[in-house]
């Protein structure tokens, strides 16, 4: 029996500390040396002269990327991998240097991420008339936009992360939520523009911030970005369209999803939060740090005595999630998350936490949401089919052997694993900073 479910929509993704009108947050660093970024944007064993500079030179092209891992179709009877998904929501660098942090666990751990950049992390607010976002007016952004060390440290963050084998891609650029022109509102004609801007800002960085003499990001972003995660999980249905025609493989927008194998949406991948235990609860929420919190304090700044105790219960919750899949149907687990320390941090330290307990494991892959695409798209369509006739924690009867060397079931149609619900559930809680 599946448990009650009390999902709560990330109604307010990542603002960072930095990016609030003013941008008054600084770095306790200096970014580094000219010289030192040249090094940074260069993968190693690659000659600077098999490096082409695009555009202003904001981005290149410096061949394939490092550090992917081997795609291959399953054999028959092989039993799937436990692949696992970490994601970050505007994803960028500011005084908590929590992009970095993740990047070193990720690195000791062996677990490759997703960090989805939001555009107007690398776009200076003296440059913010750039941006003219689809229903509000030119220059504004509900995040705000950057300052020069901020876009430093970000760009400094984003070029090692790609180096070291993680996906950048898209949390799109003003984060409007909301009835009143949020991105839920959107048409697929205003979600295409906000993607193009998106692409641009961070193709013209250079010229935009005026660090002409900076490292390039070393990829290529027009290829480098596939996929993307919408602010407060909203406006799915048109973007969907929008983000097929800029050669988007996959979208993780969607809210409520289930701890079942994923299946495509209107041509590209659906990779949905996911509805997880709630320790404690009768109910599940989405895999998200912010429902997390909704469902604990409705609060950033909430009582420090239960700090740790939400901690627990969101890292406990995700390990049950995790177990589950684990030794159930093998369907991949997605975990979003943002650079922020709220409750104390407590969030940070849960995730933190399930990487080191999970990443390790046998038979377990922490990937990008890319990697993970590009595994969906070398298997046999029947193959796919076969496992998501597998129900949540259901692992076959007969075990793996003998279920993967059967004969495969006919493919099911392209959206069958999304299901009609008759609403989100539970309340929408606001952020409170």
């Amino acid at each position: 029996m599946t448990a009650p479910r009390r999902v709560i929509l990330c109604v307010a993704t990542s603002a960072m500390a930095l990016a609030v009108t003013g941008c008054s947050a600084e770095l306790k660093t200096k970014s580094p040396p000219d010289d030192e970024q040249k090094r940074l944007a260069v993968p190693e064993g690659v000659s600077a002269d098999k490096i082409r500079l695009i555009g202003d030179g904001s981005t290149a092209d410096t061949g394939r990327q490092p550090h992917q891992p081997p795609i291959r179709k399953l054999k028959p009877g092989e039993k799937p991998p436990q692949f696992v998904v970490f994601s970050w929501d505007g994803a960028g660098e500011d005084s908590q240097r929590l992009f970095s942090h993740f990047r070193a666990v990720g690195n000791k751990y062996d677990a490759r991420m997703t960090y989805f950049l939001s555009g107007v992390y690398v776009l200076p607010q003296d440059k913010r008339k750039l941006y003219a976002p689809p229903q509000h007016s030119r220059g504004s952004s509900d995040i705000g936009f950057n300052n020069l060390k901020g876009i430093r440290a970000t760009l400094e963050q984003v070029r090692l992360a790609w180096l070291e084998g993680n996906e950048i891609g898209t949390h799109f650029n003003g984060h409007f939520c909301g009835p009143n022109g949020g991105v839920g509102t959107w048409s697929t004609a205003e979600w295409k523009s906000e993607i193009e801007q998106a692409e641009f800002f961070v193709k013209n960085w250079r010229t935009n911030a005026g660090l002409d003499k900076a490292a390039p990001l070393p990829f290529d972003y027009s290829k480098e970005l596939i996929g993307g995660r919408a602010p407060c999980l909203e406006g799915q249905k048109n973007l969907i369209p929008a983000a097929k025609k800029m050669g988007f493989r996959y979208d993780a927008s969607s809210s409520g999803g289930r701890q079942v194998w994923p299946s495509k949406l209107g041509g590209i991948w659906n990779f949905p939060l996911q509805e997880v235990p709630m320790p404690g609860r009768a109910f599940e929420t989405l895999s998200m740090d912010y429902n997390f919190l909704a469902n604990q304090s409705g609060t950033v700044r909430g009582d420090p005595s239960k700090h740790a105790i939400w901690g627990k219960q969101m890292r406990d919750g995700l390990l049950a999630a995790f177990d589950r899949a684990y030794h159930g149907n093998r369907a991949p687990l997605f975990i979003g998350n943002h650079f922020e320390s709220w409750n104390g941090g407590t969030y940070m330290r849960a995730i933190e936490d399930v990487i080191k307990s999970v990443c390790k494991r046998d038979g377990v892959r922490c990937v990008t949401f890319r990697q993970l695409t590009d595994w969906m798209d070398a298997q046999d369509p029947q193959v796919l089919a076969r496992l998501r006739g597998l129900e949540v924690g259901e692992a076959p009867k007969g075990g793996w052997a003998a279920f993967m060397s059967a004969q495969p079931a006919a493919p099911a149609g392209p959206d069958s694993s999304v299901r009609k619900k008759g609403g989100k559930g539970g309340k929408s809680v606001k952020r409170a900073d």
